[in-house]
């Protein structure tokens, strides 16, 4: 019976950079798993844990040595391994020395495979021993790690995140001495760095956990560390009368930045909150790492939380502290916000004439001047207020070479709107400022007025269709221009606001905006191709197959929204129990009609017609077109082809009793017209023989 115990690894560092913490010990965790797993050994879990001065973790009843393996190995066909006299072959020969086979006793290694007799050696491997691969398995789970810079320390040439300086491997209730990274291993570890400054001894692997909770003042499972922050932060603002507002983010962040989190509530002074929001919370977050506070109008608190390392005996002192820090951010932002509202957006416009967009495609100026252009354009075509878009337009990049957006890069387009607000521009106009950047992520909302809507599609257009342009397009992980979102954003725009726009047009205009692309006749294509080609990404994570898309996308179609309607219906459609007959009946319409060098007749000859099977078909062809008409005319194309699902059993009999290549032309010619009208009612909406996988 083989024996199992609890395996302790931990490696202790200097503080770990707190926005990788997770992703590392991710990654420890899934190396050591997976390596004792493809060497056989067996255990019953796992549990990670990280803080900013370790990695460790702990595998639960994992076994002393891997189960012995039996190995078989086959050699060429007995037929081919001896002559017809019974004598080893060369072939026999070359296996008894690979396997080093005394060759007199190669008879006795014979063996049926199922099909027919070969050489086969089968002998048993031994386990591996786990103690025996534990320091290989560490040394290659630390430097597979995703590590972007890696630093050295002392005199040695080892290199990690951060320098190591300490090892613990406990195997049950052994220490496992080993040199790794130059450091010896033991069951040592170490707690806080202050409430905890001597070495604590670990026992037995599965106390690691309580002994540095109960002795060295240590969360050390990432996840119960969280929520302990979790409730703390949430408690503290109810007590203040408020709601917690916990960014993960900033949640995971903090917790990769304290091994006993204390939760502590500030304030800063009512005369702040004149200052817009946005820059106070921008400010408490990215400089401080502080939570704020919301009432129940979601309007922000004179309150901060922050998150301390160390149990204060005077908590206050604290408190006090971080209330002193904090007072010059917030009146740095105060003033910015003062200075800033003494110049309007219009005044600063000019300043953008000095900010290069790119170097080929001119100034942040020269793109407010195509986007206003292009967005006055897509207000007329939509019946929008084409003043007023390009007005917001024009202003939309001012908010750049203010102070506010200078110190905090994330306040971009919001300080737009309250400086446009204090302008006194029409409130569109204001919500415009931010507006133009939705959806900034995925899953982010989008433009609420219409006005935003328009500037948001101008300016990605006018982005995408310039970068094409000078020949900078995307390609693997290089995005530098962050086309692949952009396009993403176009698309979620149009189809969410169901707005009739054909990229086509949308396109050719926005180039014609740069005036600098005239000799370049592919570029309209090949915009819109990548645009598109962003949907099949967003179908696929929808549930809706690659098939589904490729039907609709054979049409070539450059309307987004129209697009979106024919994919929603063909995958509607795709689940009938007759998608996949008629689908099939398609693909054999595409093949026929593919192998055809005349022209087909755009009309059937109803003297033709013989077989009942393709009157019938003729019948109903002429009735479904009616039917569907009226509805591909308002782009119902799901009621469409739920009617044209009712073909199927006429589809069906016409190819079981209808010889299509008949021997008279005639005959042939009309029966090849008529499965040219059935494949039109279908192509009306999309190519449904691509429907038929692997066909």
């Amino acid at each position: 019976m083989n024996h199992v115990r609890d395996l302790l690894i931990e490696i202790g560092t200097e503080e770990l950079p707190p926005k990788s913490l997770k992703t590392l010990s991710n990654a420890f965790s899934e190396s050591i798993r997976s390596q004792l797993a493809g060497l056989g050994l067996t255990f019953s879990s796992s549990k990670s844990f990280a803080t900013p001065r370790r990695l460790a973790i702990l595998i639960s009843d994992l076994a002393e040595t891997a189960a012995d393996k039996e190995l078989e190995i086959w050699g060429p066909p007995v037929k081919v391994a001896f002559d017809d006299a019974g004598n080893a072959t060369n072939a026999a020969l070359a296996f008894a020395k690979k396997n080093k086979l005394n060759i007199e006793e190669i008879h006795q290694f014979i063996a049926n495979d199922g099909k027919q007799e070969k050489l086969c050696y089968r002998s048993i491997a031994k386990g591996v021993e786990t103690k025996s691969i534990i320091a290989s398995t560490i040394d290659s789970a630390l430097n597979s790690l995703p590590i972007a810079k890696r630093m050295r320390w002392g005199s040695s040439r080892t290199e990690f995140v951060r320098p190591i300086q300490w090892l613990a491997i406990v195997f049950g209730n052994e220490t496992i001495q080993e040199n790794i990274f130059g450091l010896t291993s033991s069951n040592n570890t170490r707690g806080h760095r202050f409430h905890c400054t001597h070495e604590l001894e670990i026992l037995s692997a599965n106390s690691y956990e309580t002994i540095l909770k109960e002795q060295g003042k240590v969360i050390a499972d990432y996840q119960q560390r969280q929520d302990i922050i979790r409730n703390q932060i949430t408690e503290l603002g109810i007590n203040l009368g408020g709601n917690t507002v916990i960014s993960e983010d900033l949640l995971d962040e903090v917790n990769s930045l304290v091994e006993w989190p204390v939760s502590l509530a500030g304030s800063f002074e009512q005369r702040f909150l004149k200052v817009p929001a946005e820059a106070l919370i921008s400010s408490m977050k990215e400089h401080q790492k502080y939570f704020h506070i919301v009432d129940a109008n979601n309007m922000l608190m004179p309150h901060f939380i922050t998150v301390a390392n160390i149990e204060s005996h005077d908590p206050q002192k604290v408190i006090d502290g971080n209330e002193r820090v904090i007072r010059p951010r917030l009146s740095d932002a105060a003033f910015f916000f003062e200075t800033d509202c003494k110049t309007s957006l219009e005044q600063r416009r000019d300043k953008l004439a000095n900010i290069v967009f790119q170097d080929k495609l001119g100034t942040i100026y020269d793109k407010t001047c195509r986007v206003a252009e292009l967005s006055s354009n897509i207000a007329e075509h939509l019946g929008a207020d084409a003043t007023l878009v390009k007005r917001a337009a024009e202003l939309s990049k001012s908010d750049l070479v203010t102070d506010m957006v200078l110190e905090f890069d994330d306040m971009q387009g919001i300080a737009g709107y309250y400086y446009a607000q204090n302008d006194g521009e029409e409130n569109e106009v204001a919500l415009t400022m931010n507006e133009q950047y939705m959806p900034r992520f995925a899953g982010d909302t989008l433009p609420t007025t219409m006005t935003g809507t328009i500037v948001a599609l101008a300016d990605r257009l006018d982005t995408i269709t310039g970068i094409f342009g000078i020949g900078q397009i995307p390609t693997g992980s290089k995005d530098p221009f962050a086309l692949r979102r952009a396009s993403l954003g176009i698309l979620r725009i149009i189809i969410e606001k169901k707005l009739q726009l054909d990229l086509a047009d949308l396109v050719k205009l926005a180039i014609e905006k740069h005036g600098k692309f005239d000799d370049n006749p592919k570029l309209s294509d090949a915009v819109i191709a990548y645009i598109i080609d962003r949907l099949r990404a967003g179908y696929e994570d929808r549930g809706i197959s690659a098939e589904v898309f490729l039907s609709v996308n054979a049409k070539h179609l450059s309307a987004p929204l129209d697009i979106d309607q024919r994919i929603n219906a063909v995958q509607a459609f795709n689940q009938m129990p007759e998608a996949s007959a008629l689908a099939s009946a398609n693909k054999r319409v595409s093949n026929i009609l593919a192998k055809v060098n005349a022209p087909i007749s755009q009309t059937v000859d109803p003297a033709l017609l013989q077989e009942p099977a393709e009157i019938a078909l003729a019948e109903q062809l002429t009735l479904q077109k009616t039917k569907v008409s009226p509805l591909f005319a308002v782009a119902d194309y799901e009621g469409g082809l739920k009617a044209l699902a009712a073909l199927q059993p006429t589809v069906d009999a016409f190819f079981e009793h209808v010889m299509v290549n008949a021997d008279e032309a005639a005959l042939r010619s009309n029966r090849q017209a008529l499965l040219k009208q059935l494949q039109d009612l279908f192509l009306q909406v999309a190519d449904i023989s691509l429907l038929v996988v692997g066909k």
